[in-house]
């Protein structure tokens, strides 16, 4: 029997249920893994309250993990017990083991350890394809990162100033504003205390930014595209407060002849070239130190619907594991 978290019916924290489970050996093309330590992240709450459809109920929740290879399915020639390794965007990470097809897997270099590695590939991954894909950010660029101490905002923050960005960042307290200057912000903005489009066109000598990375969702639109150049970018990834309810294309020629897109990690990791390049580039960055991974909370797996209230309130920075 293995512990694993699932929900039943879609709802609030309490949904979530930690049961034994029984795990059947990997099938052909899988590995089984033990989990050592499982991330966290804002888009499991929108498997959970049903905002994002999952697989049917009941489900494991949970889309990123690291761990030990313990068990080999046939067909597997790439993958062997003991391999550590780690993944995202595969449903079920919430529990102690899971079975999993290798094509989601990558193996971990030495020097990444298995809690840095869990915390790091949804939430690196996604920092890597905005700033490498979505909108290319080239030195003397000005991009805008709506809370830039969340899990994805301080490792936005800290490749793009890397890349020679300037970065301003958006916050809600003191102090999440000393973290995101700690995370390659050069300016940052207390959202609660002051207009942030104000703000910005006070930093940017009224030019405005080229490219808004926001991750927030309905709190900050249609700020977010006031504070553009013309001809700039607003990538909008997230749905923090919300999913956007009254999007009007028309603002995009009023304000400017703007570009809107809104890209998700699954499409830029589809194939295993993708998906091992992405996590390359990512290694790369955080084994050259140009990309910490801060590492901010850990809860035990069976308070799963604690950390999922913290979240949600946005009592947390950075990234947060779950320790089965």
């Amino acid at each position: 029997m293995v512990g694993m978290v699932r929900i039943h019916k879609f709802g609030g924290p309490e949904a979530l249920v930690l049961e034994d489970v029984d795990l059947p050996p990997p099938g052909p093309g899988q590995v089984q893994i033990r989990h050592t330590a499982i991330g966290l992240n804002f888009v499991d709450t929108y498997f959970r309250s049903g905002l994002y459809r999952g697989p049917a109920l009941p489900f494991v929740l949970g889309n990123e993990g690291a761990g030990v290879v313990v068990a080999v399915g046939d067909h597997v020639n790439d993958f062997h017990v003991g391999d550590r390794v780690a993944y995202a965007t595969a449903t079920g990470s919430y529990s102690e083991a899971r079975n999993i097809a290798t094509n989601m897997l990558v193996h971990l270099p030495a020097a990444i350890d298995d809690r840095t590695a869990a915390a790091m590939m949804l939430k690196g991954m996604t920092a890597q394809y905005l700033v490498r894909k979505t909108h290319e950010v080239k030195p003397g660029e000005t991009v805008l990162i709506q809370a830039a101490a969340g899990g994805v905002g301080l490792l936005l923050s800290q490749w793009a100033h890397a890349l020679g960005a300037k970065v301003i960042g958006t916050v809600g307290s003191k102090a999440k504003a000393d973290l995101a200057y700690a995370n390659g912000c050069d300016e940052v903005i207390l959202y609660r205390d002051e207009d942030f489009v104000q703000r910005v066109k006070e930093i940017t000598g009224g030019k405005g930014c080229d490219v808004v990375y926001d991750g927030v969702g309905q709190d900050t639109y249609p700020g977010s595209l006031d504070c553009l150049k013309p001809r700039g970018l607003w990538v909008t990834f997230g749905n923090a407060s919300g999913a956007i309810q009254n999007f009007d294309l028309l603002l995009l020629s009023q304000k400017g002849s703007l570009y809107a897109t809104r890209p998700t990690l699954n499409t830029h990791i589809s194939t295993r070239e993708d998906l091992y390049a992405t996590a390359n580039d990512l290694f790369e960055m955080v084994l050259k130190g140009a990309v910490k991974i801060p590492i901010h909370q850990t809860y035990p797996l069976k308070d799963v619907a604690r950390a999922h209230r913290d979240l949600e309130s946005r009592a947390t920075t950075g990234s947060t594991l779950l320790i089965p």
